[in-house]
């Protein structure tokens, strides 16, 4: 059923390096040409962003959309989980892992306005860790280091950000110890990476997590035993598609909960700085609406 009524379209104005905000003012016009109230927010940071994205969900608007990439969907996430407010993405961004999921137009965003216009809404687990909820998948290991250093960079854009920060982390980087608690079960291992993914990729389509579903009600952790640096500079393509998984150093285990340990990593899930290590996840069944 088409969407009526006022929709909420929160907008990150540095999401694509200024693109989302250039593209605002055509995003709404072509919502209010499809006779929708437009309520524009545009947050001071992101504190204030999520904070007007709550305030929108509680006034009841019809649907919430996020213009930008998966921080932005990761932010109004946290506003619409477990509610019956539907979330729409207009992906602007560098990664648009998000979007890749849902198969959303990436390139044409009157497409993408179209598809959420049309209101057609399907129904995702979330991850949760203590009030926050993620998307994609939580990096914990040399990932969370390289996406650290990714993102305080500010050249190149897009996949190749995260190629150079790799690169860079390679040439000090050292397996970790980890203690894991997985349903229960306690698994203590040294660990090049370990990643907790309610979806397949993060990153711009780096599929670490790579056959996760995100509707079975599970996570998928992924940890990848200690390699070379040569074999994991060998290894590495292997994440574009997938193939990782038939590593002799792959392991993956399907669990309901998960608490990660390791000593001085800060995760990043969808792609934002999440929390420090020791962090327990639970996967949360059917608990996002989205429109795709």
């Amino acid at each position: 059923m088409p969407i009526a009524g006022e929709v909420a379209v929160l907008v990150n104005p540095t999401a694509g390096k200024g693109r989302a905000a250039q593209l605002a003012p055509g995003i709404f016009a072509r919502f209010e040409a499809a006779g929708l109230q437009v309520r524009k927010l545009v947050g001071r940071d992101g504190d204030d962003a999520e904070q007007l994205a709550r305030a929108a969900v509680r006034d009841g608007v019809s649907a919430l959309v996020a213009v930008g990439g998966d921080g932005l969907a990761h932010l109004a996430t946290q506003a619409v989980a477990e509610t019956e407010t539907p979330l729409g993405i207009i992906p602007v961004g560098t990664g648009n892992d998000i979007a890749r999921y849902l198969a959303l137009p990436r390139t044409d965003l009157a497409a993408a306005v179209d598809v959420i216009v049309a209101g057609r809404t399907r129904t995702l687990d979330l991850a949760r860790s203590g009030s926050r909820y993620f998307v994609t998948v939580l990096a914990a290991g040399f990932d969370a280091i390289v996406n650290e250093r990714a993102n305080a960079m500010r050249w190149p854009r897009g996949q190749m950000r995260y190629n150079l920060a790799t690169v860079a982390e390679l040439r000090s980087f050292e397996p970790l110890p980890y203690v894991l608690e997985l349903d229960g079960e306690r698994v203590e291992t040294r660990a090049t990476l370990v990643a907790v993914g309610n979806g397949s990729s993060f990153g711009g389509g780096l599929r670490i997590t790579e056959g996760a579903r995100l509707d079975d009600g599970l996570l998928d952790v992924v940890v990848i035993e200690p390699l070379s640096r040569l074999e994991l500079i060998r290894s590495y393509p292997r994440l574009f598609d997938g193939s990782l998984t038939t590593h002799p150093a792959y392991r993956r285990y399907r669990v309901a909960k998960a608490t990660i340990a390791a000593p001085g990593i800060v995760s990043y899930a969808d792609g934002e700085r999440f929390g420090a290590l020791p962090l327990t996840v639970e996967a949360v069944p059917q608990a996002l609406k989205v429109i795709a």
